[in-house]
């Protein structure tokens, strides 16, 4: 990745709008903002929750809060605590997210 012609901002996350998406079970709440090709995110999912989708887009993920299970295509899986991360490529490895307490992300993708 390369990060070019982005000046110095500070970004205040309580003033970003959150968007609700629905997974199989649960919702997520993204806080998006979008630097060229660059989008960070601050996700939290609520307890129970599993995506509705594989995802083949690669980020740059940190737990904030909760625990996070993470399952690859291929059966491996996952659990992201607090002060832990992962990282992905574009098209490497299907992967899917799922939480039985709940968690808050921070994401760079």
């Amino acid at each position: 990745m390369h990060i070019n012609t982005l000046p110095f901002g500070i970004t205040n996350w309580s003033e970003v709008e959150k968007t609700q998406h629905t997974g199989d079970r649960g919702l997520a709440y993204w806080q998006t903002k979008q630097f060229g090709d660059i989008r960070v995110r601050m996700v939290e999912y609520s307890a129970g929750y599993l995506a509705d989708h594989w995802c083949n887009k690669g980020h740059i993920l940190f737990c904030l809060e909760g625990e996070l299970d993470t399952e690859l295509k291929d059966g491996r899986k996952f659990t992201l605590k607090p002060g832990m991360s992962y990282q992905v490529a574009d098209n490497a490895e299907a992967h899917r997210s799922s939480t039985k307490i709940g968690a808050k992300l921070f994401v760079v993708d």
